[in-house]
């Protein structure tokens, strides 16, 4: 697999935990994914009663399950035991490709996105809505914002990193996440604003340095905006929130995923 140089992880922002509310102003459509208090993930308002994030966050890792919406809130904006709004989820829509079997594949990365329907839109004028873009090329600079197993009371910005390749439709990042850290929205910044190119599907290692592996987008949000208005209230959705089991073994990326 062709990549940047690695070294051009050393150009990137430090992460920044945002504690107050003037830090995380422009992210507040960021927020935590709670299931139960098993586990949590990263999503991001797309719509006032939209939320993006990854398809591996909806299931139960020792079931392999599906969990059901109503086990699952989003926490727009959690900061230190507060958020600017709180929603149930009513109804989810997994890419149609994705398996979750246990094991991690370039398929299944690429394919591991989900949307979220909340019960009530979320029509906070603090909270607005992000836009999605294009997928970034290769070399674009990038930016993610989200929580971590250290870092779970407040969102933490890394304005900073950069798209090292694109190869299959996964994109290989050097932006720093963690447990947690799944579904969190990548973002560009052209032109001076903020919109969603991917999200967070796993940790990997390529040529022994930790890289970040994002999902296809685009035509995909698409996709699952339709299958989401056929799914039917009480419908299966995912139970083990947040923890990512991915394999070990190589795969066409070049990356070895790492077991979280």
């Amino acid at each position: 697999m062709s990549l940047v140089p690695l070294m051009v992880a050393a150009q990137d922002s430090r992460l920044m935990r945002m504690d107050t509310t003037d830090a995380g102003r422009q992210w507040e459509a960021v927020g935590r994914l709670d299931v139960n208090g098993d586990g949590f993930c990263t999503g991001a308002l797309i719509a006032p009663d939209l939320v993006l994030t990854a398809a591996h966050c909806l299931y139960d890792s020792d079931t392999k399950a599906q969990l059901r919406p109503e086990t699952i809130e989003f926490l727009a904006g959690w900061r230190n035991g507060r958020a600017s709004a709180y929603r149930t989820v009513r109804r989810a829509a997994v890419h149609p490709d994705y398996t979750y079997d246990g094991q991690v594949s370039t398929e299944r990365v690429r394919n591991d996105i989900a949307l979220l329907q909340l019960q009530r839109p979320i029509r906070n004028t603090t909270v607005t809505p992000f836009e999605t873009d294009i997928r970034p090329r290769k070399g674009a600079r990038i930016g993610v914002v989200s929580y971590a197993h250290d870092r779970a009371e407040a969102p933490s910005l890394q304005e900073v990193c950069a798209v090292m390749a694109r190869q299959q439709g996964v994109l290989v990042m050097s932006c720093d996440v963690d447990f947690g850290s799944s579904g969190a929205p990548v973002f560009s910044f052209d032109e001076g604003t903020p919109r969603i190119v991917s999200v967070v599907s796993a940790k990997a290692e390529v040529d022994g340095e930790q890289v970040s592996l994002g999902s296809a987008l685009a035509e995909e949000l698409d996709l699952l905006r339709s299958q989401l208005a056929e799914v039917q209230v009480g419908s299966r959705l995912p139970p083990g929130v947040g923890r990512v089991t991915v394999g070990e073994g190589r795969n066409d990326t070049g990356a070895k995923f790492i077991r979280q």
